[in-house]
Protein backbone atom coordinates (compact mmCIF):
# COMPACT_ATOMS: atom_id res chain seq x y z
CA UNK A 1 0.00 0.00 0.00
CA UNK A 2 1.54 3.98 -0.88
CA UNK A 3 -0.66 6.11 0.68
CA UNK A 4 0.18 9.82 -0.52
CA UNK A 5 -1.65 11.64 2.02
CA UNK A 6 -5.07 12.24 3.64
CA UNK A 7 -7.98 13.44 0.77
CA UNK A 8 -10.35 14.28 3.66
CA UNK A 9 -11.51 14.66 6.52
CA UNK A 10 -15.56 13.98 7.27
CA UNK A 11 -17.36 16.26 9.84
CA UNK A 12 -21.17 15.33 11.03
CA UNK A 13 -23.01 19.04 12.07
CA UNK A 14 -25.89 19.55 14.02
CA UNK A 15 -26.81 22.35 11.72
CA UNK A 16 -25.99 22.67 8.99
CA UNK A 17 -26.60 26.91 8.26
CA UNK A 18 -24.36 27.18 11.00
CA UNK A 19 -21.77 25.13 10.72
CA UNK A 20 -21.25 26.15 6.93
CA UNK A 21 -20.77 29.77 8.38
CA UNK A 22 -18.15 28.70 11.01
CA UNK A 23 -15.94 26.75 8.50
CA UNK A 24 -16.47 29.04 5.29
CA UNK A 25 -16.61 32.67 6.81
CA UNK A 26 -14.73 32.45 10.25
CA UNK A 27 -12.49 30.22 9.07
CA UNK A 28 -11.96 31.19 5.47
CA UNK A 29 -12.27 27.73 3.83
CA UNK A 30 -13.34 27.79 0.20
CA UNK A 31 -16.50 25.62 -1.10
CA UNK A 32 -15.63 22.93 -3.50
CA UNK A 33 -19.39 22.08 -3.88
CA UNK A 34 -22.41 21.97 -2.15
CA UNK A 35 -25.01 18.95 -2.45
CA UNK A 36 -28.32 18.25 -0.67
CA UNK A 37 -29.52 14.57 -1.02
CA UNK A 38 -32.97 14.79 -0.40
CA UNK A 39 -33.51 10.64 -0.20
CA UNK A 40 -31.29 10.93 2.50
CA UNK A 41 -32.37 14.25 3.86
CA UNK A 42 -28.85 15.62 4.16
CA UNK A 43 -26.19 18.30 2.79
CA UNK A 44 -22.91 17.58 1.75
CA UNK A 45 -20.65 20.86 1.48
CA UNK A 46 -16.89 20.13 -0.11
CA UNK A 47 -14.49 22.23 1.58
CA UNK A 48 -10.93 23.17 0.38
CA UNK A 49 -8.68 23.58 2.90
CA UNK A 50 -5.02 25.11 1.91
CA UNK A 51 -2.32 22.18 1.49
CA UNK A 52 -5.03 20.33 -0.78
CA UNK A 53 -6.70 18.31 2.23
CA UNK A 54 -10.75 18.61 2.06
CA UNK A 55 -13.18 18.71 4.29
CA UNK A 56 -16.63 17.23 3.76
CA UNK A 57 -19.36 18.37 6.26
CA UNK A 58 -22.33 16.54 6.27
CA UNK A 59 -25.68 16.79 8.22
CA UNK A 60 -27.95 13.28 8.72
CA UNK A 61 -31.49 13.51 10.55
CA UNK A 62 -30.96 12.26 14.36
CA UNK A 63 -27.31 11.90 14.21
CA UNK A 64 -26.20 11.22 17.80
CA UNK A 65 -23.65 13.71 20.37
CA UNK A 66 -20.36 12.79 20.21
CA UNK A 67 -18.56 12.65 23.51
CA UNK A 68 -15.81 15.28 23.47
CA UNK A 69 -15.36 16.00 27.18
CA UNK A 70 -14.28 14.01 28.96
CA UNK A 71 -12.61 12.97 25.87
CA UNK A 72 -13.43 9.98 24.03
CA UNK A 73 -11.48 7.31 22.20
CA UNK A 74 -10.99 7.71 19.02
CA UNK A 75 -10.27 11.00 16.25
CA UNK A 76 -8.88 13.44 19.17
CA UNK A 77 -8.67 16.66 17.51
CA UNK A 78 -8.28 18.34 14.08
CA UNK A 79 -5.61 20.60 13.85
CA UNK A 80 -4.45 23.48 11.86
CA UNK A 81 -1.29 25.03 10.70
CA UNK A 82 -1.03 28.59 11.10
CA UNK A 83 2.06 31.20 10.69
CA UNK A 84 0.97 33.50 13.78
CA UNK A 85 -1.19 31.46 16.30
CA UNK A 86 -1.30 34.92 18.22
CA UNK A 87 -3.08 36.58 15.16
CA UNK A 88 -5.46 33.91 14.66
CA UNK A 89 -6.62 33.86 18.07
CA UNK A 90 -7.72 37.30 17.57
CA UNK A 91 -9.08 36.75 14.74
CA UNK A 92 -11.80 33.75 16.13
CA UNK A 93 -12.06 35.94 19.27
CA UNK A 94 -13.32 38.99 17.19
CA UNK A 95 -16.26 36.92 15.87
CA UNK A 96 -16.77 35.27 19.15
CA UNK A 97 -15.00 32.38 19.32
CA UNK A 98 -14.04 31.06 22.92
CA UNK A 99 -10.47 29.79 22.63
CA UNK A 100 -8.10 28.14 25.05
CA UNK A 101 -5.01 30.35 26.62
CA UNK A 102 -2.25 29.69 23.83
CA UNK A 103 0.55 27.27 25.24
CA UNK A 104 3.69 26.30 24.45
CA UNK A 105 4.33 22.25 23.25
CA UNK A 106 7.23 20.85 25.21
CA UNK A 107 8.12 19.04 22.31
CA UNK A 108 8.53 20.75 19.38
CA UNK A 109 8.65 24.18 21.00
CA UNK A 110 6.23 25.65 19.12
CA UNK A 111 2.88 27.84 19.97
CA UNK A 112 -0.81 25.70 19.98
CA UNK A 113 -4.30 26.16 20.94
CA UNK A 114 -7.41 25.12 21.00
CA UNK A 115 -11.11 26.10 20.36
CA UNK A 116 -14.55 24.59 19.06
CA UNK A 117 -16.35 24.03 16.32
CA UNK A 118 -20.25 24.37 16.62
CA UNK A 119 -21.06 21.45 18.00
CA UNK A 120 -18.09 20.93 20.35
CA UNK A 121 -15.48 19.36 17.76
CA UNK A 122 -12.18 20.42 19.33
CA UNK A 123 -9.90 22.50 16.70
CA UNK A 124 -6.32 23.30 17.39
CA UNK A 125 -4.04 26.00 15.90
CA UNK A 126 -0.40 24.96 15.89
CA UNK A 127 2.22 26.77 14.73
CA UNK A 128 3.68 25.99 11.54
Amino acid sequence: MNIEGVHHIAIICSDYETSKHFYTEILGFKIIEETYRAERNSYKLDLQVPGGIQIELFTFPYAPIRPSCPEAQGLRHLAFKVKNVEEAVKKLEEQGIKVEPIRIDELTGKKFTFFSDPDGLPLELYKS
